[in-house]
């Protein structure tokens, strides 16, 4: 058996939507007008993307692709949303006991505290007399429907066991299939990963290759039907419409699918705030100055954005600018209750400089932090405004919740000045937006990153030494966490002499030598070493440096941690070694480095597949010689 679940964090990764997302399968809806483009009533398809807050790109199983209405006139039923990653936290089925129940909820109307997942609600479990409320996304509010006994069944159709399928539009798999125009049979509907349920089909294809594809997970459609089969008997009046929420798909840092979206910050600017957020290559020069269309939101609330090149790239959403005119859905912009401003997101703030004021504004409001003094006076960007109009500004590269009277708009998110701020030009206002200049930890943390072990010295020893603190943190980092990443060793040694913890953690759960593998820097990792940091720390995602190092591609790195006896196969969140990785990417010389230092082939990740099964999938016989 092989496998196309590839191992690196970056592709398995599901995207998430809060609803109506990428990925969800559909039917017809009650304004359709397309003829069969479907396939015929009951067919099935998938949300591939959204072209505007208005209209909808599905795949059908049967391999069209159109564009369809979502707002005004509805074309479409969302069967599932289980494949975008929509989950209830805090539930579970009392049938089947999934937990938390992915996709629509169904809580019962009559029975304390008794929900059902979508396949034990159309399977007709639980009493058919009672009402049920559906519960579309987490928050969103309750639909009393029917009961289920007076309400009439419809068969859907396409990609379910049985049917017979040949490659899709999306398909990347190489020959596994035998070639194209080749069948397979499809075995059973699975998860793609776990976060994702049901967005994938087992196919055994004739010529005996057994495998799983995307069928819904981020929205491709590996598989083409040529012969579908009936799914499960559902209850089509009670599946939510494509769109009846809102327009499009609003995540809650307030941009939604369609949203036109640019950048108009300096090169720079954008790279480092790329860092950690889809990072940066030099073709995506494209996106500066140019309007792009919002496509995507993932689970980090990171922004996938489309170009007129047909390009996606993945954004961090403080370097975009919301194009004026696009549409804006109630939670993008809110009225502070003392003043005439109208903020959104993406708003350039300051925070108010008197102390006393903001600690009196914040009860009630996110409440004051002794850690929050350092933003006072600073300039900010909003990155989410919540329902009872608190904004959550980022600051410095760490965000805050404040009450929309202790900060002041300097500039709007299409680039127009507030009334605030008379006379400032944009640049100087983003240049003070990036000054983080203050607290003695904050110049530390800085000189650290600059590499400027002199200054480093003189902060923690000379006037300053009463404020410094050598494991402070600033803008989410330690100083010796930005010195590693940056490959300064001379400072290493200092912060280490004065005190610092090798094996402190950011908000990721990342330590200095994680930080040393993301910015390809050996000597930090020896110097690290040195002063004894574990090497085999695992982070949030349970990646030790060596995962990342090879998901960079960072060959120096890897060769330096095996140099340093580091455990060659230890398994992250979804069960992926090193192996698995070097493998996904293709890397020969890294996988012959992790072979040579004893890297276990039979250990499986969490889909049951081990490194042979990677390699196989690769079709590349490099690969079979160096795992035979």
């Amino acid at each position: 058996m092989e496998s196309n679940v590839a191992g690196n964090a970056t592709s398995t990764r599901a995207t998430r939507f809060m609803m109506e997302g990428v990925g969800a399968r559909v039917i017809r809806g009650p304004d359709w007008k397309w003829g069969k483009q479907d396939g015929g009533e009951g067919h099935v398809g998938t949300v591939r993307n959204f072209e505007s807050p208005e209209e909808v790109v599905v795949v059908w199983d049967n391999g069209t692709a159109a564009n369809y209405r979502c707002s005004g006139a509805y074309d479409l039923r969302i069967l599932d949303s289980a494949p975008t990653g929509v989950k209830h936290d805090g539930t579970m089925c009392d049938t089947c006991r999934q937990q938390p129940i992915f996709g629509i909820r169904w809580k019962c109307a009559e029975c304390v505290n008794y929900d059902l997942c979508s396949v034990c609600y159309h399977g007709d479990k639980h009493n058919l007399r009672h009402r049920f409320y559906r519960v579309s996304a987490p928050g969103a509010e309750r639909c009393l429907v029917e009961p289920r006994r007076k309400s009439k069944k419809q068969a859907v159709k396409g990609i379910f066991p049985g049917a017979r399928v040949v490659r899709g539009v999306d398909w990347q798999w190489e020959d596994q299939d035998g070639g194209n125009g080749r069948r397979g049979k499809v075995n059973e509907v699975q998860d793609w990963s776990a976060a994702s349920p049901r967005s994938a089909a087992y196919v055994v294809w004739d010529n005996g290759t057994k495998n799983l594809y995307r069928v819904g997970f981020q929205g491709m459609a590996d598989l083409k039907v040529v012969n579908d089969v009936k799914g499960q008997n559902v209850y089509k009046e009670h599946l939510p419409l494509l769109g009846e929420l809102g327009p499009g798909n609003s995540g809650p840092h307030g941009l939604q699918i369609g949203d036109q979206v640019t950048i108009n910050l300096d090169l720079e600017i954008v790279r480092s705030l790329q860092v950690g957020h889809g990072g940066w290559i030099d073709a995506m020069i494209e996106s500066l100055n140019t309007t792009g269309t919002v496509v995507g939101i993932d689970e980090d609330h990171d922004i996938v954005v489309t170009y007129p090149s047909g390009n996606r790239w993945t954004f961090n959403l403080a370097v975009l600018t919301k194009v004026s005119g696009a549409s804006v859905s109630p939670s993008t912009s809110t009225m502070t209750p003392n003043s005439s401003s109208v903020f959104a997101v993406g708003d350039i703030v300051q925070v108010c400089s008197d102390k006393e004021r903001v600690k009196a504004l914040q009860r009630g409001h996110g409440e004051w932090a002794e850690t929050m003094d350092f933003t006072l006076g600073k300039v900010g960007r909003v990155q989410q405004i919540y329902h009872d109009n608190d904004l959550k500004v980022e600051v410095c590269n760490m965000t805050w919740t404040y009450n929309p009277n202790a900060v002041t708009k300097l500039a709007s998110s299409n680039g127009s000045f507030s009334d605030n701020s008379p006379g400032e030009r944009l640049s100087m206002i983003l240049k003070r937006l990036f000054e983080c200049h203050g607290s003695a930890n904050e110049e530390l943390v800085k000189a650290a990153a600059n590499g400027d072990a002199a200054r480093c010295a003189d902060i923690l020893n000379g006037s300053d030494a009463a404020q410094a603190d050598v494991n402070g943190v600033s803008a989410g980092h330690t100083a010796l966490q930005a010195a590693a990443q940056n490959g300064h060793v001379e400072v290493i040694q200092k912060l280490v002499e004065a005190g610092a913890e090798t094996d402190a953690e950011d908000r990721d759960g990342d330590r200095a030598a994680h930080h040393a593998a993301f910015g390809d820097e050996p000597a930090a990792l020896r110097a690290l070493a040195t002063a004894g940091a574990d090497l085999n720390a695992r982070n949030r995602r349970r990646q030790t440096p060596l995962h990342i190092a090879v998901n960079k591609g960072h060959l120096g790195v890897v060769r330096t941690l095996l140099q340093l006896s580091v455990h060659p196969s230890l398994q992250d969140s979804d069960g992926d070694t090193p192996l698995h990785d070097a493998i996904s990417k293709k890397r020969d010389d890294i996988l012959t480095l992790l072979l040579d230092h004893g890297a276990d082939m039979t250990l499986t990740n969490n889909n049951g597949f081990n490194a042979l099964h990677h390699a196989a999938l690769r079709g590349n016989p490099r690969y079979s010689i160096n795992v035979s």
